[in-house]
């Protein structure tokens, strides 16, 4: 409540009445339309009729103005003096309806109820809180001017914070940018290392491949030459049907002297580049290596639960896989992207194993090059963290917080308010939240949005928006009053429609310079 509202009240409860003749139910500021002797017209001029008309329980002027003091018209309004307490009006239907409601009894002059004027007990009990109310006010503001002094020293030490903080970044944007160019420095050899090396790896495994290939065309060659005479002919092809070039089902003669290369048969030198033709499509005839024979071909074994895959000796040469084994031996934990499982696996059935660590030299450029880079992340990380302080302390130093920044103290605070079922939090500038009091997740009840009070006290009200969406419902929403207190608590919480909630808060900063003493004890008069 305004101090205005305080001495307005407090002028009606503590003045003495001085009565001012008019008829009944009129109140004081309409007694100059009421003259006694003279033609009445009535208020919103549509007649005019005698004074004697005036309260003679029939109704002749449409807007009731005629019988202010009966109930003769369904519109109209009786004025309740109420000396000592506050003036009223109420619908003329319930002047003289057996019911007091004019705390001074005038509305039931001609009921025969029997009414006691409580207007004076009424106006000392509401006196009573009006003080009390002015006292908390008056504390409350005392208290407001503490809040106002200790936000512009704050304001005053983020300014100089800020400045501390802009004359630092400079500092460090230069640091940056010095170890972004020893970074890049380092990591120009680190590249040309690794691309090196990576070439070494690829040649060495294309060296295995073609070993490989080549192993492999000789054991074929020799399955093919089944009478063992150094040549491969038609008769020899013909037993693969599926290496028919069209894998039509049908294999002929001409296609596979097309495969031969127009001859019926070639040696050991021709079929190479029958090879070419036919190594994709080859199966073996031989699974199982007939008694006394020396194995050309060796059918893996199934691996144990800590044994790797074996594979086929003739896969890889007796000396690449002691060499490969040595490289397993060798791998070092700093080589920088060891390979997942899945493609070790891979590489291991293509008999290239994984590749072998950085030498001593490139390692070397790698290390510097990632010491660089950490550094260098290290700088930008900070450069980063005095960019969002920056930015933090700007915007505390241009947010709102009242004509005098008395609401400063609430930014970064939280307040709690539990009930039956829920704890409600109110952050102000920030957030409001509902908790379920035995567990459960918190629900956004709205983000800060705005001060939304009227025009001449815009900040009475907070509006926070956007919070969860209720049930096939919109964005829950708060609105939140701040009252005149000598405590900031939030004092009580409603939700009057879906998804809209209420709450009121009292805080120091909400209460406004209060009536100066004298003017709690005006001079004595008031209407009758």
């Amino acid at each position: 409540m305004s101090c205005q509202c305080i001495l307005l009240l407090l002028l009606v409860a503590g003045a003495a009445a001085v009565e001012v003749q008019r008829p009944r139910g009129v109140s004081l500021s309409k007694r100059q339309f009421y003259e006694d002797g003279k033609p009445f017209t009535c208020l919103d001029g549509s007649k005019t009729i005698p004074f004697d008309r005036v309260n003679d329980d029939y109704c002749d002027c449409q807007d009731a103005s005629d019988e202010p003091g009966t109930a003769a018209c369904p519109n109209g309004n009786f004025h309740c003096t109420n000396a000592g307490f506050r003036p009223v009006f109420i619908p003329s239907s319930r002047v003289n309806d057996g019911i007091c409601d004019c705390c001074d009894t005038t509305d039931e002059y001609n009921s025969g109820a029997i009414c006691q004027n409580t207007c004076k007990e009424l106006g000392y009990k509401e006196r009573e809180s009006l003080l009390k109310l002015a006292e908390i006010t008056k504390e409350g503001f005392l208290l407001k001017q503490q809040l106002i002094q200790e936000a512009m020293r704050g304001v005053d030490d983020r300014k100089a914070k800020l400045e501390e903080v802009r004359s630092g970044k400079g500092d460090l944007e230069a640091k940056v940018e010095a170890l972004r160019t020893v970074k890049e420095a380092a990591e120009q050899p680190e590249r040309e290392a690794k691309e090196r090396h990576l070439k070494a790896w690829e040649d060495q495994k294309a060296a295995i491949r073609m070993e490989k290939d080549k192993a492999r065309m000789v054991q074929v060659f020799l399955e093919l030459d089944e009478d063992g005479d150094g040549f491969v002919s038609l008769a020899d092809l013909l037993s693969h049907p599926e290496l028919d070039p069209d894998s039509d089902g049908l294999f002929t003669e001409a296609e596979a002297q097309g495969l031969l290369g127009g001859l019926d048969r070639v040696d050991t030198f021709g079929f190479e580049s029958v090879w070419n033709n036919i190594k994709d499509k080859y199966a073996s005839l031989q699974p199982s290596v007939a008694p006394g024979e020396a194995p050309q071909e060796e059918v893996p074994e199934p691996a144990s639960d800590n044994d790797s895959e074996t594979y086929p000796e003739d896969d890889v040469p007796e000396e690449e896989e002691e060499e490969e084994d040595e490289d397993d031996d060798d791998y070092e934990e700093d080589y920088k992207s060891p390979p997942s499982t899945q493609t070790q696996d891979k590489k291991d059935d293509d008999g290239e194993g994984t590749m072998p660590p950085y030498d001593p030299q490139t390692q070397e450029l790698i290390d510097a090059a990632q010491k660089a880079r950490d550094e260098f992340n290290e700088a930008e990380k900070a450069l980063r963290e005095v960019e969002d302080q920056i930015r933090n302390i700007e915007k505390e130093i241009s947010f709102d917080f009242g004509t005098e920044s008395e609401f400063t103290y609430m930014y970064n605070q939280c307040y709690e308010m539990p009930t039956s079922e829920y704890v409600y939090k109110l952050c102000p500038f920030n957030r409001v939240t509902q908790k379920p009091k035995f567990g459960g997740s918190e629900t956004s009840l709205g983000s800060w949005g705005k001060w939304a009070g009227p025009e001449d006290n815009i900040y009475s009200v907070m509006k926070y928006e956007h919070g969860t969406g209720c049930w096939q419902g919109p964005n829950r929403a708060t609105t939140v009053s701040l009252i005149c207190g000598t405590e900031t608590a939030v004092t009580s919480t409603s939700e009057p429609s879906r998804c809209e909630y209420l709450m009121e808060f009292t805080t120091p900063a909400a209460c406004p310079e209060p009536p100066s003493p004298d003017s709690l004890y005006p001079p004595e008069h008031t209407e009758l």
